[in-house]
């Protein structure tokens, strides 16, 4: 797939104010943006300017100066009422109108599941099954993302589609759009989530019809060892390449690192009821750290991880302890 987009080809143009819009659904957002951006402007003129003027005309010239009585103008006060009302009017007619068309996705939109969790993002296509690290998507296709969260509130954010939408445990809620664009666009969690919320960074990926259709295949899994199906796992839904190091640096991070671990005897492991005992880190003991994280925790990391119960299936478990077995000189 040498001819994907990855982020070094995203595309970061824009005006000062907002990143280039790569769904033209969504230009009435920036329309409505820069007209109350005009309004803000000019009325700030107007009003500072008045203010300045009137203080100035009507300082205090000398002492003893009596200062003029004003009763008031009606109609004046009518005007200066009116005008703004009706302006409120229109900016909210236009963005009402531009609400609907955002939350009412076409009858053949292409289903995606999004998956957010600290600190990361998975997708499934409904489709086909396929489940991938960045949202990848035809061009001039519309996109229904059903979304929900493993864990805390995260925000999923494409500055250059214009959509921003909470991504809530316990509960789905719905976005979509249209890409007309091909390129790497990146997605931003706009909720605090965390100690590595900055870098729950992952990217919109726009490709031709027919570079998406292999791109889907691949994502199946299909030819991969037991070993390569759970380092695709690991690094995808599974997000555990956001918490744990697999280099031989053994870097830490927000869980301890797994390089050159599996087969070894793991000392003074702490059980959820405060005592300490030693495990062996193999097969079991690396599934029970997916689905009951917080039961066995190495001593010196935070008991933050949360449950995969449910959301990794057999087979993927048996790839992951693949995978980490992979890991050694």
């Amino acid at each position: 797939m040498s001819t994907t987009p990855g982020p070094e080809t995203t595309t970061w143009q824009g005006s000062f104010w907002l990143p280039e819009n790569v769904s033209p659904m969504t230009g009435g957002q920036d329309d409505l943006f820069y007209f109350i951006y005009a309004l803000s402007i000019f009325f700030f003129i107007v009003v500072v300017g008045f203010m300045v003027y009137f203080a100035w005309k009507y300082r205090k010239k000398k002492e003893g100066e009596k200062t003029l009585d004003i009763h008031g103008n009606t109609k004046l006060e009518i005007i200066w009422s009116v005008i703004p009302g009706v302006l409120f009017l229109i900016i909210f007619v236009w963005g009402f109108r531009d609400w609907v068309k955002l939350n009412v996705p076409p009858q053949d939109s292409l289903e995606v599941r999004v998956t957010g969790r600290k600190w990361d993002w998975s997708f499934m296509d409904v489709k086909t099954g396929a489940e991938t690290s960045d949202l990848i998507v035809p061009i001039n296709k519309p996109v229904k993302l059903t979304m929900s969260s493993a864990d805390v509130i995260h925000g999923f954010y494409v500055p250059q589609f214009r959509i921003n939408r909470d991504v809530l445990p316990n509960q789905y809620t719905v976005l979509w759009f249209k890409a007309e664009q091909i390129g790497s666009y990146p997605i931003l969690c706009t909720q605090y989530c965390g100690t590595k919320h900055s870098q729950m960074v992952r990217y919109v990926r726009v490709l031709p019809e027919a570079e998406y259709e292999k791109a889907m295949i691949a994502a199946q899994g299909a030819g991969l060892t037991p070993a390569q199906l759970g380092k695709k796992i690991f690094e995808g839904k599974g997000a555990c390449a956001s918490c744990h190091d697999v280099s031989k640096a053994k870097v830490r991070s927000v869980g301890p690192p797994l390089y050159g671990l599996y087969g070894k005897t793991q000392h003074e492991i702490i059980l959820s009821n405060g005592k300490k005992e030693t495990v062996t880190f193999d097969d079991n003991y690396i599934r029970e750290s997916i689905v009951n994280p917080n039961y066995r925790v190495v001593p010196g990391y935070p008991s933050v991880m949360p449950s995969y119960q449910g959301q990794l299936n057999d087979k993927d478990l048996n790839a992951i302890a693949e995978y980490i077995k992979s890991l050694k000189d």
